[in-house]
């Protein structure tokens, strides 16, 4: 993927100098190895900022809600699943945007690198097709890419754009592995105390820096539940019942929206596997109405409507 970032430049350019757009958001490489951010650029001139390589996992849809200007977006799979979301609940136009689309073979996990090199400091990081160099003071080591993918990418089903007005390389064979739920079945199978002991456990070092849902693109209101004083919903403090409630709200504000785009997981300084919460409501989704986020910009999500035929077996 190390291949895109020329043409990323190119194209960001052309969009510039020719009007097509009023701003271009896309990433920039960090100071660090493995760090890229966010950017945007209106003048064709600061194009060269561009970057793109297999840590470019912020979901970028994250900066289009409320947008007034027309703006080109560098997407990956799941970034287009989310603006399409975004689309649909009126965040922005379809006409706003210009989606330079980026077919995706995963993300790399900066955590799971860490922890192979322990105490080792970083220093350069080089890229081929299927593998990472790592160099450092007194090391060189050489990892297969497939070995260090961010869980969520392990899973994908939708590595390609589902919109875009450009495409930036070949379509990619979708991924056609394993069942993508099995962590979350394997947890379905547990009874219902067990199952609340677990994710009592998953959350336990939560510090309520509320990172997941700053990185959630999902997460746009003006005001969130956590920070409103009249009614207060969730307690400031550290109790464990507070900390569950906001866990388990912002999961079902996310029913049938989420894109298991990773952000949330990726953002968390504790390394709390937040996507667990948003993957059972994943996994029902589908079975129950057939539905995967951000895939249509003509339907809207299944708590969002109505249907004669909707599963109703829960109703007594």
């Amino acid at each position: 993927m190390m291949d895109y970032s020329n043409k990323i430049k190119e194209i960001a350019k052309k969009l510039l100098e020719e009007k097509t757009v009023d701003s271009v958001i896309g990433f920039k490489k960090g100071t660090l190895p493995m760090m890229t951010m966010p950017i945007l650029i209106n003048e064709p001139g600061k194009t060269d900022d561009l970057y793109w390589d297999s840590f470019c996992n912020m979901n970028l849809a994250n900066y289009l809600p409320k947008r007034a200007e027309k703006v080109g977006i560098f997407a990956k799979g799941c970034d287009s699943r989310n603006i399409v979301n975004h689309i649909v609940e009126n965040q922005i136009k379809r006409e706003q945007l210009h989606i330079i689309g980026i077919p995706c073979e995963g993300m790399l996990d900066k955590r799971k690198i860490r922890a192979l090199l322990g105490e080792k400091e970083l220093k350069e990081v080089s890229e081929s097709k299927t593998s990472v160099t790592l160099k450092g003071e007194g090391f060189e080591e050489t990892i297969e890419k497939k070995d260090y993918l961010q869980d969520n990418c392990k899973t994908c089903l939708h590595r390609n754009p589902v919109i875009y007005d450009e495409l930036l390389g070949d379509l990619l064979a979708e991924n056609q592995g394993p069942d993508p739920y099995d962590d979350v079945e394997q947890i379905e199978k547990i009874g219902s105390g067990e199952r609340w002991d677990f994710f009592q456990g998953l959350i336990k070092n939560c510090i309520r820096c509320y990172a997941c849902r700053n990185a959630c693109p999902l997460c746009y209101c003006p005001t969130c539940f956590v920070d409103e004083s009249d009614p207060q919903w969730v307690g400031k403090s550290d109790d464990s019942v507070d900390t569950m409630t906001f866990h388990l709200l912002r999961a079902y504000h996310c029913a049938g929206r989420c894109t298991d785009c990773g952000a949330c997981e990726q953002a968390c300084p504790m390394d709390i596997n937040v996507r667990l919460f948003t993957r059972k409501l994943n996994k029902d989704a589908l079975k129950l109405y057939g539905w995967e986020a951000g895939l249509k910009l003509d339907e809207r999500p299944p708590l969002d409507t109505y249907r004669p035929d909707d599963y109703d077996e829960f109703i007594r």
